[in-house]
């Protein structure tokens, strides 16, 4: 067992023997020398009961750096248990950036209750954060960050920073802003900090800044982000004024959440990969889908009743349907992730998606080639039929040729509808491969049924 793991069951078993003593001192003690992180995985682990014991013993205004480390899922259930006006302290003490996220998954009694108790600046700020649309730079920004004055002093603006700087999410960026507060530069802790204290904030500053419209998509922030390997990204609007920042780590839950997205979506199970989720809820967010599926399973199946003719001459074709379907759905499938993922990270424009499309067409004529060889000299050995084996040889080829090519055109066209191309998922890749994957074979059995 890892040094770590053994640590923390030790916390752990400690603090739960605390608790049911009802020591708060030791309790504390030990809790508060934890890292917010670690406190936050210990404290999902306890019991309701054990949970109300550390809202009585820990002050929400230190509660709250363990409660944004929390999956949004966990805030919600957690915050509607916590006493009301502990809740609403940590509403306050939150950064507003994530108490509206918190909000907008609250129940709407619950939120206004808590909207009337919380002070009136937080509330104002919360409020117009969840005015943006979900998923742009609007609703991913943070109002508590420090602007500096172009016209002033370093001298004075480090005053101000000392005074300023612990309310901030983030000083290592500091934005430079005009009488009017438009974005006008940029100026990094460190040149601040060795520049001479009697220096213009003007002369020192930057005035290059990476900044992101308040409309922008949450993917295209974090390519930004990524682009420019930048700890903060300011966020304006169309007059070009400062509205808030975006944080790196805010960055991090978009393209987790990105991910997420796009798996759930290329496996048909969006929204149901919460493991804490019950079977039954579960079950709901992908029955859809695999209805969805097992009709398009009959249309497989007619296919293949179309063909009857065929498989009652040569019973033998039957026993290699399942190769060629396989087949066909698992090279359109890759293509399909190639071309998605593509998308996602925005390596796709119009200069080069024909360049992709050749290259994923050229990868599936060659992988169709080399399974022919294949599937042909095997066929011929164990069923000493050379016919057979040129059959499925030749099927396998056509089909892996097609798959590559739909796997990869489909993600495309959904694209450029303006709709998520991980829609073209899996499942509905494969089953619509199988289809195809039977006409090619089907096709090219009947038209060497004169010669068989």
């Amino acid at each position: 067992m890892k040094i770590e793991e053994t640590e923390y069951n030790e916390h752990e078993t400690t603090l739960r023997t605390l608790i049911q003593k009802g020591d708060p001192v030791d309790f504390q003690d030990l809790f508060l020398s934890l890292h917010p992180g670690e406190q936050a995985d210990h404290f999902i682990e306890l019991n309701q009961h054990e949970r109300s014991f550390v809202y009585r013993t820990i002050s929400p205004e230190v509660f709250t750096d363990l409660f944004e480390k929390l999956t949004l899922e966990e805030q919600c259930t957690f915050i509607q248990e916590t006493p009301q006006s502990y809740a609403v302290r940590i509403l306050n003490e939150m950064y507003s950036d994530n108490a509206a996220d918190l909000m907008r998954e609250l129940p709407d009694a619950f939120m206004d209750t808590l909207f009337e108790q919380m002070d009136d600046i937080e509330e104002q700020e919360v409020k117009d954060l969840m005015q943006y649309p979900e998923e742009t730079a609007g609703s991913l920004m943070t109002t508590e960050f420090v602007v500096l004055q172009a016209d002033k002093t370093v001298g004075l603006t480090l005053e101000e920073l000392r005074e300023l700087g612990p309310d901030a999410e983030t000083i290592y960026y500091l934005y430079v802003v005009d009488q009017t507060h438009h974005l006008v530069g940029v100026v990094s802790l460190r040149d601040l900090i060795v520049a001479p204290l009697d220096a213009k904030i003007e002369d020192i500053m930057g005035s290059r800044v990476i900044s992101a419209n308040v409309m922008t998509d949450q993917e295209d922030l974090a390519r930004i982000v990524q682009k420019y390997d930048l700890l903060a990204l300011p966020v304006i609007d169309d007059q070009q004024k400062l509205l808030g920042i975006i944080t790196v780590d805010d960055v991090l839950d978009v393209i987790e959440r990105e991910t997420t997205e796009d798996f759930e979506e290329l496996s048909a199970t969006k929204g149901s990969s919460d493991i804490n989720m019950s079977p039954l809820e579960a079950a709901k967010k992908r029955a859809p889908w695999i209805v969805s599926l097992m009709f398009l399973g009959m249309i497989t199946a007619s296919t293949i009743g179309g063909f009857e003719n065929t498989l009652e001459t040569i019973v033998l074709l039957a026993v290699f349907m399942p190769l060629v379907m396989g087949s066909a759905g698992n090279a359109a499938t890759q293509s399909l992730v190639v071309a998605v993922r593509s998308i996602a990270l925005g390596t796709i424009n119009r200069k080069n998606v024909m360049k992709m499309i050749r290259r994923e067409l050229g990868t599936g004529i060659i992988l169709g080639i080399a399974c022919m060889i294949v599937i042909f000299g095997v066929i011929t050995l164990l069923y000493d039929n050379m016919l057979i084996g040129f059959i499925v040889g030749v099927s396998i080829f056509a089909a892996l040729s097609v798959a590559t090519m739909i796997g990869t055109i489909v993600p495309l066209l959904i694209n450029r509808l303006k709709l998520d191309p991980a829609v073209a998922s899996g499942p509905f890749i494969t089953t619509l491969m199988d289809n195809l994957g039977l006409i090619i074979y089907f096709t090219v059995a009947t038209s060497m049924l004169q010669f068989l």
